[in-house]
């Protein structure tokens, strides 16, 4: 990437940009956000610690969390009869779907899904950025290996010149970003399995380059996994939306105290004191 690239998500934000399947996953399974590894319990009487060791089992903890959650419901879709006529039918739609927001103000960074439509072959990759980028270029995707995922994160020299991107034609823009989509391969799906992130390109408003990182951590077990709970997932997305609205409060009230004491500096004086009650006669 050259030197103009500015990169969006936790690159750049670091803590302060939330990935809602991680967020949402442990608030639906009522779990917190930030969990204890149980603690490890001595291995039974009477047992050579190798033969308690095979059987304790993985501790979840030790997993990452995944970035990525697969949500499924039915949807009506228009389909054409043997005489060409629309007809309307049920079908199933799968969403295997990555979602990073500012932890700040809400907005959408970047967001990824698979899309699957129940008795349809062709699956499509859809990437939404936010508003302001030129749409001609449309987005370029790179998928990395971990070697490569590692040097991005730690912002270390990496030479990505063997891997070929894919070009996503943008095909939609709303009030919540852009989305550019594309017709995905066995190849793109593999590629997807098999790698550690994937890096979205888009060219900005002044011609600047703008990285956008999505992980695929989790993807291949959401994508081969059942669906979640859709009620339980909303519920825990709003839940996460209400914990930026009160960050945003926060943030309000704190720039209006530094605004408050600067006017005050710059006077040369503290702002004068509360009136005292009035005393009863």
């Amino acid at each position: 990437m050259n030197e103009t690239t500015r990169v969006i998500g936790w690159l750049s934000h670091g803590a302060r940009a939330v990935t809602v399947a991680a967020c949402a996953l442990a608030i639906a399974s009522g779990a917190a956000l930030a969990q204890q590894q149980p603690a490890k319990k001595d291995p039974p009487k009477g047992k050579a610690p190798a033969a308690a060791k095979k059987e304790q089992p993985a501790q979840a903890a030790d997993a990452p969390q995944s970035a990525w959650v697969k949500l499924c419901e039915k949807a009506p879709i228009v389909l054409r009869d043997k005489e060409g006529k629309p007809t309307r039918e049920q079908r199933n739609i799968c969403l295997t779907h990555h979602e990073r927001l500012d932890g700040n103000t809400g907005l959408v960074l970047v967001s990824a899904a698979l899309r699957q439509v129940e008795g349809e072959e062709k699956q499509h990759l859809m990437v939404m950025v936010p508003l302001g980028m030129a749409i001609g270029p449309g987005l370029r995707a790179t998928i990395y290996p971990a070697d490569q995922w590692d040097k991005i994160q730690k912002s270390e020299k990496f030479d990505d010149s063997k891997l070929e991107p894919v070009k996503l034609n943008y095909s939609l823009c709303h009030p919540a970003g852009c989305t550019a989509e594309i017709e995905v391969t066995k190849a793109l799906i593999d590629g997807f399995r098999a790698g550690a992130g994937v890096m979205v390109l888009a060219i900005n408003a002044q011609g600047q380059v703008v990285a956008f990182p999505v992980p695929l951590t989790g993807f291949k077990e959401a994508l081969d996994g059942q669906p979640i709970d859709n009620e339980k997932y909303s519920e825990a997305r709003k839940a996460l939306m209400m914990q930026i609205a009160q960050r945003q409060q926060q943030l309000a009230e704190e720039a209006r105290k530094r605004q408050a004491e600067a006017g005050a500096s710059k006077d040369g004086k503290a702002p004068p004191p509360a009136a005292p009650p009035a005393q009863k006669k």
